[in-house]
């Protein structure tokens, strides 16, 4: 079963680093599975529960980041490398400029958090949250859930200096923009849901995700055979963040769910790059992808994939409890 296989080296890599751990540390670092944070979440700049990278040897950075990997992707985990080391970044670009508050900006201000005894046999649960990057991994027996997830980057293009040019989520536009490029004017004119951009992402980061505030635009269904593929390539960009096992399972699970009725909207203006206000979103029966770059000049990026069935764990946990009961 991979997803067992995948439980498995996620216990693992959550017990050397919290084996590695001094009390004071241990006490930061770990929690009860049911405790408030399980549930709660932000990709916004500040601390977090758990334990920094700052406040960790060289060692248990080493470890902390394993854990992290254990449950991403090859690319899934460069990314989220790349979002820790954007923000030392914008710590730079804000310095110069003499805006406030650039000191919080740092690519050591990432909070991991293990909630419940990965060696036992209940339920558990680890997190990782800093400015614009938020995972949250639960286990429940062999199972796995992989949502909520958070990407930003800020800036989205880093505009001067040694990283000129550098986009970190460049496969998020890049792919958002083929499926574009693939419509007719009339089709464009469906996905189309409004000429101004929003601020954000709908979602924002509430506990439970509501399909319902994401804008509907073009039905999977309703596109030629082109445009689907390139909507299908796009959903699984996002999955693909993920472990191999996870990604291949949330894909059976959007597959399940009907393709045919998934939609892509799109708001604000057609170009992608800076300085252009644009957002999109994807919308099926179970899940929602978001990604918004308005903020900062529409320099700003931020990315959310929600599953109304596995955000936190939830249904593994109801099945766990009536098989228990």
């Amino acid at each position: 079963m991979p997803l067992a296989a995948l439980a498995g080296r996620m216990r693992v890599a959550a017990e050397e680093f919290v084996t590695s751990l001094d009390d004071q540390q241990r006490e930061l670092a770990t929690d009860a599975f049911d405790s408030d944070d399980r549930r709660r979440w932000t990709y916004l700049p500040g601390p977090r529960p758990g334990l920094a990278l700052a406040d960790m040897t060289v060692r248990q950075r080493t470890l902390a980041l394993t854990l992290m990997d254990s449950g991403l992707s090859a690319a899934g985990a460069r990314t989220a490398r790349d979002i820790m080391e954007l923000d030392g970044v914008l710590r730079e670009l804000e310095r110069e400029v003499g805006k406030d508050g650039w000191e919080r900006r740092d690519p050591r201000n990432y909070w991991f958090h293990v909630l419940g005894d990965p060696t036992g046999d209940g339920a558990w649960a680890w997190k990782v949250g800093g400015h614009h990057l938020a995972l949250h991994l639960t286990v429940v027996g062999d199972f796995v859930s992989g949502t909520p997830q958070f990407f930003g980057a800020n800036p989205a293009v880093v505009p001067r200096g040694p990283q000129g040019g550098w986009q970190v989520l460049d496969e998020e536009a890049r792919l958002a923009a083929e499926l574009v490029a693939a419509l007719d004017g009339e089709q464009r004119a469906v996905a189309l849901v409004s000429e101004e951009a929003p601020t954000d992402i709908a979602t924002r980061h509430d506990p439970v995700a509501a399909i319902g505030v994401v804008p509907r635009g073009l039905a999977h269904g309703d596109m030629d055979e082109g445009a689907r593929r390139r909507l299908e390539a796009l959903v699984r960009h996002y999955l693909r963040r993920l472990s191999p096992e996870l990604a291949d399972d949330a894909w059976r699970s959007v597959a399940d769910g009907g393709l045919a009725d998934t939609s892509f909207a799109w708001a604000g203006e057609w170009d992608t790059g800076p300085g252009h206000p644009h957002y999109y979103a994807v919308a099926g029966v179970t899940f929602l992808i978001e990604y918004d770059n308005v903020q900062d000049r529409a320099n700003h990026v931020h990315t959310v994939w929600r599953d109304v069935r596995h955000d936190w764990g939830e249904d593994l946990l109801a099945q766990h409890h009536e098989q228990s009961h």
